[in-house]
């Protein structure tokens, strides 16, 4: 299948780059799967806020800025790209405000999850049609289906 026509996830920056970072475990596996099964989706919000923490200096001694270039321009280059409307920009979902952007970009690209490792996305209440589950959630759903 083409992935234009596989299903969409948004994930969390926590849980990207616990995947860069720790290349064996469940987040890893989790992020491997979903990227062999669904289409990645970011806002310009949601890749910002990875390639602003990505390149954070607390990385360094764990990925060279070469690893770093090249795991953005790839991840960018998987990645369904939306365009959150104005008025879904607004809504407020997450008792950290700063988080609405995943659950605004997962609308917006009508993804059907969101997976994140984040306490605060994790909490907020259910919403039509999309599903905020941890990484080794995802990862079950997909081993059951």
């Amino acid at each position: 299948m083409s992935p234009e026509g596989l299903p969409r996830v948004v994930i969390d920056t926590n849980v990207w780059i616990s995947a860069f970072l720790v290349r064996s475990g469940t987040t890893s596996l989790a992020v491997r799967r979903l990227l062999e099964l669904r289409r990645p989706c970011f806002s310009e919000a949601t890749f910002a806020k990875l390639e602003n923490r990505i390149w954070k200096p607390k990385f360094d001694r764990y990925l060279s800025l070469e690893d770093r270039r090249a795991l953005l321009h790839d991840v960018q280059a998987l990645a369904h790209w939306v365009e959150v409307p104005r008025e879904e920009a607004t809504q407020a979902w997450c008792r950290d405000t700063d988080d609405d952007k995943f659950i605004h970009t997962a609308l917006a690209a009508q993804a059907a999850w969101l997976v994140t490792g984040d306490l605060d996305l994790l909490s907020v209440q259910p919403l039509q049609g999309l599903q905020i589950l941890t990484p080794a959630d995802a990862l079950a759903e997909m081993n059951a289906g």
